[in-house]
Parts: C-alpha cells; sequence; structure tokens
C-alpha cells in the first residue's frame, strides 16, 4: 500500500407568473416512472440506467420526441439581451414524473418528460438583466423527509433551496430561500457542477475568483473549501480546509509555510456519496501554481487527491494522493464512481476514480485501501532551478491505464508524408516517459521549448469519464490522447512573485493534425473485478478526411473531445462532444454523432447525426411505458437545447 495513504477515525425568490410558468404540479409521479434521481444517474455517479426497452434489436429505430431549447422562451422573451452559451452542461434529473434541470442560464426549469413541456422556470431576483445572465451547470439534487421536498441548486454565487412543485425558493432557507457562497477571501464563487445532499447535509465545493491569477504568475489566491449545510436551514456546519491550516494534518506537505498563501485547488467537478456511511467522496485539483512549484516545497496535500469525507461533521475518514507536487495540472477531476466488485472472491464497497494522468484508482470506500497495489516509482527529476519534485509517484499495478502515457518516437504520427515532420518537430521538445516534469525554454540554437507530454494538462480522463455497470462490473472509460507542452520561461513582469512561469501550454500540430499517433479520442471497458481491459475502441471517425490523409488507408481516428457515457442493460451511450466544448483542440474535435454501442463487445449498433455535438450526458428514464434518452446539444453554431428520444 502506498505510504502516502493516511487514514483517522472515523429577500424571498420572486417566482413570475408568466404563461403558468409557476403554476403549482400536483406531486406523487406516475407508477411507470424510473427516476433518475442525481444528475450522475445516482450518488454513486453510476451513470447508469436499469432500462430494457430500447435494446440491441431496436435500437437503430431510434427517433426525436420532443426537444426543448436550452432556456424557456418566455425568459428569453422578456429579456431579448440575455445571451445563451452554446455549451449546455445540464443532465437532466426526474423525480416523481417530473424532470429537472439547470437551463442555459443556470436557472432552474421544471419540464414534462414525455413532452419537454416547461412546467415552470425560476426567475432572477432580482428581476435583472445582469442577475439573469448566467451559465448552466451540470445539474442539482433532491432531498425529501416526507413532508417537506426541495430541489438543491447551485447557481452563480448562492445556493437554493426550491420548491420543486412551483420553483419557488424556500423562505425558511438561508435569507429568503438562499445562501450567499461568497466567502470573505474572494470577489466571486462559481461552480459548474452541483452540490449533493447526504442525509441532511449540502456539501459544496466550487471554484474561487479572487487575487489571484490561478498561479500563473502569483503563488497565492484563495482556497476554495468544502463546505456543509444544513438542508433545512441552509445553516453552515462545517468547513473543510484543502490547504491546510496551521496544527491540522497535512500542514507539513506546505514546505516553508507556504500554506499561508497557497489555494486555487479544490472540487470544480463532481462529487458522489454513500450516505449508508454518510461519506462524500471528494476529487481534488491542482496546487497554486501548477506548472512551478519551487516556492510550495512537499506534496502538497489535499491536491490531487480523493478524500472520504464524513458528511455530518466534515471531518476526513481517509484520503490518497494521486500526483505528489503537481506540476502537470494532473487533477483529480472525473466523478468518484461507487459499486460492488468481487476480486478474488472477495466482495468490495468499491470506489472507482479516474484521473487526467489516464489512471483509474480503486479504493475500498469504507477503509481508503487500494484495492490492489499502487506502488511508488522513481519519476524524472526537475533541472529547473528551485524546483522540488517528487523523486516518486503512484502507479496502479491494475487496471492498466486507459490512455497513451508519454511520449517516445515510436508514439509519433507516421502516415506518410507526415513521419518525418512530426519527428522534426518533436526534436524541438524533451519528451520522455509519464510525470517528466516541465522545463524552461531556451534561446540558444537548437535549444528546447518545453517538455511535451502525454497526457496534457487537459487530462486523459475529465469530467466525464466514466460510467459504471453495476451488474456486470464493467467501467467505460473515456479518454483522449492530445499532447500539451509544459513549458517554463523566467518571470520578469514586476508584479511577478515567483521565478518561473508558463506562458501557456499550446502543443504542436501538423497542419491541424496532432503529432502524436492516434486514435485521439477512446473508450476502454475494463472489467473491474479483475482489473482488466475487455476493449478498446476509436470514439469516432475524427479528422479522417483531412487533405493531408488523400489516399492513405487510415483507421478511424478518434474524437479528442469530452463525451459523457450512459449505460443502460444492454448499450452503451455516447456522442462525440460540442463544437467549443473542448477549448485547446483544434477546431476539428468535435462532431455530431451519438452513437449505441453493444456494452459487451464494443460494435457500434446505432449512430445518428445530431444537429450539433453533445455538450452534457446523457440519462434515461421511463415514463409512461415509454423510455426515453435525453441529452444536451450545442455548438458555436448551433443554440443549445435538450433532445429527447425514443422508440416509435
Amino acid at each position: 500500500m502506498s505510504g502516502r495513504l493516511r487514514l483517522i477515525g472515523a429577500g424571498s425568490l420572486a417566482c413570475m407568473a408568466w404563461l403558468g410558468a409557476c403554476e403549482p404540479r400536483p406531486g406523487g409521479g406516475d407508477a411507470d416512472s424510473a427516476d433518475w434521481a442525481y444528475f450522475g444517474g445516482d450518488k454513486a455517479f453510476t451513470r447508469y440506467a436499469p432500462l430494457d426497452q430500447i435494446t440491441r434489436d431496436n435500437v437503430g429505430n431510434l427517433e426525436i420526441v420532443w426537444r426543448r431549447p436550452a432556456v424557456d422562451p418566455a425568459l428569453t422573451a422578456s429579456f431579448p439581451d440575455l445571451g445563451v452559451s452554446g455549451y449546455l452542461r445540464a443532465t437532466p434529473i426526474l423525480i416523481d414524473g417530473v424532470l429537472y434541470a439547470p437551463n442555459g442560464v443556470g436557472l432552474a426549469e421544471a419540464f414534462d418528460p414525455a413532452t419537454g413541456e416547461t412546467l415552470w422556470t425560476q426567475q432572477p431576483f432580482p428581476r435583472t438583466i445582469e442577475e439573469a445572465r448566467g451559465r448552466s451547470s451540470r445539474g442539482m439534487d433532491y432531498w425529501t423527509d416526507g413532508s417537506d421536498r426541495r430541489l438543491i441548486h447551485v447557481r452563480g454565487g448562492y445556493l437554493y433551496a426550491l420548491d420543486p412543485e412551483t420553483g419557488r425558493a424556500h423562505p425558511d432557507f438561508g435569507d429568503g430561500g438562499r445562501v450567499d457562497l461568497v466567502p470573505a477571501s474572494a470577489e466571486r464563487f462559481s461552480w459548474s457542477s452541483g452540490p449533493i445532499v447526504v442525509n441532511d447535509v449540502i456539501v459544496v465545493a466550487g471554484v474561487l475568483d479572487g487575487a489571484g491569477d490561478s498561479g500563473m504568475r502569483w503563488k497565492g489566491n484563495a482556497p476554495e473549501n468544502l463546505r456543509g449545510y444544513d438542508v433545512r436551514s441552509g445553516e453552515l456546519l462545517w468547513t473543510f480546509n484543502v490547504v491546510p491550516r496551521e496544527g491540522e494534518f497535512g500542514v507539513d506537505t506546505w514546505g516553508n509555510e507556504s500554506w499561508r498563501e497557497s489555494g486555487d485547488l479544490g472540487a470544480w467537478c463532481c462529487l458522489s456519496a454513500d450516505e449508508e456511511l454518510g461519506f462524500v467522496y471528494v476529487p481534488f485539483s491542482a496546487p497554486t501554481a501548477a506548472y512551478y512549484g519551487g516556492h510550495r516545497p512537499g506534496d502538497n496535500l489535499f491536491s490531487n487527491s480523493l478524500v472520504a469525507i464524513d458528511a455530518a461533521t466534515g471531518e476526513r475518514a481517509w484520503h490518497f494522493q494521486m500526483v505528489h507536487h503537481d506540476l502537470w495540472e494532473y487533477d483529480t477531476v472525473g466523478p468518484p464512481t461507487l459499486g460492488e466488485i468481487v476480486v478474488d472472491g472477495r466482495r468490495i464497497r468499491a470506489v472507482m476514480q479516474p484521473s487526467k494522468t489516464g489512471f483509474l484508482y480503486v479504493f475500498d470506500r469504507v477503509t481508503g485501501e487500494p484495492v490492489w497495489p499502487i506502488e511508488e516509482r522513481p519519476v524524472p527529476r526537475s533541472t529547473v532551478p528551485g524546483e522540488h519534485t517528487s523523486p516518486t509517484q503512484p502507479f496502479p499495478t491494475r487496471p492498466a491505464p486507459f490512455a497513451r502515457h508519454g511520449i517516445t518516437p515510436d508514439d509519433l504520427i507516421d502516415f506518410p508524408g507526415l513521419r518525418e515532420r512530426a519527428r522534426a518537430v518533436a526534436d524541438s521538445f524533451v519528451i520522455g516517459p509519464i510525470f517528466t516534469p516541465p522545463s524552461l525554454v531556451s534561446d540558444e540554437p537548437g535549444g528546447k521549448r518545453g517538455t511535451l507530454m502525454v497526457p496534457g494538462s487537459w487530462g486523459a480522463g475529465n469530467w466525464n469519464t466514466g460510467a459504471f455497470d453495476p451488474e456486470t462490473g464493467m467501467y467505460y472509460a473515456f479518454a483522449h490522447s492530445i499532447p500539451r507542452v509544459y513549458r517554463l520561461v523566467k518571470a520578469t513582469a514586476p508584479t511577478s512573485e515567483m521565478e518561473y512561469w508558463s506562458p501557456n501550454r499550446d502543443a504542436p500540430y501538423i497542419d491541424g493534425l496532432p503529432i502524436t499517433k492516434p486514435p485521439w479520442g477512446r473508450i476502454t471497458a475494463i472489467d473491474m473485478n479483475r482489473g482488466e481491459h475487455v476493449w478498446m475502441k476509436a470514439n469516432g471517425d475524427g479528422p479522417r478526411d483531412h487533405p493531408a490523409l488523400q489516399g492513405v488507408d487510415v483507421p478511424p481516428l478518434g474524437v479528442a473531445s469530452r463525451p459523457v457515457a450512459l449505460v443502460t442493460k444492454t448499450l452503451l451511450f455516447m456522442g462525440e462532444g460540442g463544437q467549443g466544448v473542448f477549448g485547446g483542440v483544434q477546431p476539428n474535435m468535435w462532431g455530431r454523432s451519438f452513437r449505441a454501442w453493444d456494452k459487451a463487445t464494443g460494435e457500434v449498433l446505432w449512430d445518428t447525426e445530431l444537429d450539433a455535438g453533445t455538450t452534457g450526458g446523457p440519462m434515461s428514464y421511463m415514463h409512461g411505458g415509454k423510455q426515453f434518452i435525453v441529452v444536451a446539444i450545442g455548438g458555436r453554431e448551433h443554440p443549445p437545447e435538450f433532445v429527447a428520444l425514443g422508440l416509435p
């Protein structure tokens, strides 16, 4: 077991009634509904729906049965200058026969699961264009004690408790229905994901904008602490310091007392929970100044860690750090997925944590013990003056990585006419195995222009990875393999607080193609009972029609975006990612296709082209005797919307 694993003992919101949008809807739902109760499917974040009306045999008959814009037209009519981003992140939830989702500006909406018709829209408070503007989040949660029902939602700098029948805020929650989430140490709070309710506690993570600059030139920023709130009153119950303070466990991992000014780490993505244990599982991101850490010697807890936290008290139950003293922005960012697996005859309540590294780390979610050994192995050391790289990093022995690791000459694209050009480009960079650290840009003739690395800072796995089938024990991991550059230069600006900083991470391309071999986006099916890969497939054709590949017989190249998987009884659904969803990669890395795969073999059974690429995670539910699949789409050239598919 890794020596880095540590354990311890355990004014009210107005709701304007236009077009009848805020009329109460009777509760109770319909007995034919199968709920999708959290935006990850369930609080285990499996992204699994146990439905089988749509099968291998009839999936080819799927058609669009309804669609709705990302923002109800009544709201956009009231605010003609509203502006709605094409990046609709949301995955709806189905509760008691009603769909709920953050809309294209982050306000909650309720709509009919059979038709997509709006039932109500949360109203901006105050009712101004400034308050109406916003961006969608990925989802919300629901809580009930039987008599009291609440939708729990974060928008902008506020936490809301909404009545699911009307969309009105509960006046007894916080200050007139909402809680201000912006701490005194920051100027703004935002969260692209959403809250999770663990028994009677709302757990909130998120991102702060303060006096820092994400650690590019300045080493200080506000820490993005985890917080727990009472679901009934909105009272703050506890705060978990993501950068330990004086006297707290882990403070010694921040050398030179760098904990005093370090921050810019938190959990900007997805949380999961085991309500029986009372644990919330939180994946934390990279530390301040993710590319140069000379000012922060040590492992820097709790950056790049999975932490199991007692949701009732905010106390750490256990943690594991996936990357020590991160210099690559290798966030632990994908959702921790909970499930039962059987390893060597032993049933294990597991948590499976993907990472930007392309590793899938697997633990007993009660104790934090690795299911398979995780070995500390030597890694390359930094040549940057003043840097203090960790001599080792943790490598899981099972399962194998679901993405390419590192770059060698054999990893470069080898299509005719491109091979030698790729080698010439790569020669201008430092290359090597994973965890080869950032390097200084040289002005000398023939000098290196930084470190070229896979995975890059956009990661192999991200918020979209992965999905788990609790019936078969299969985990589906999506990865993209696009290199990035880790380059450092001397900091010369008078305001710089560090000796070195990273001006950009742009990677070289050859006529718009990555210089590494495809596939650039792929799906890996992993048997979690054995820790072994079962199949691996490219996700989509990618730029096969590129002029440089004319006349060349090329396989599917894969699309390097951020699509999300949905698993059902027999099928795996996945899109290709939307235009503009994945910044930092060539514009050709997106697509309109939405596919159904045989989840056992990886065979594509059905493929349709939507009006735009998928931007959020798909979900599925039964309603009125019919199985629906709903997915968000959008892009720079197509307005965002929810699209529902079903059988005729």
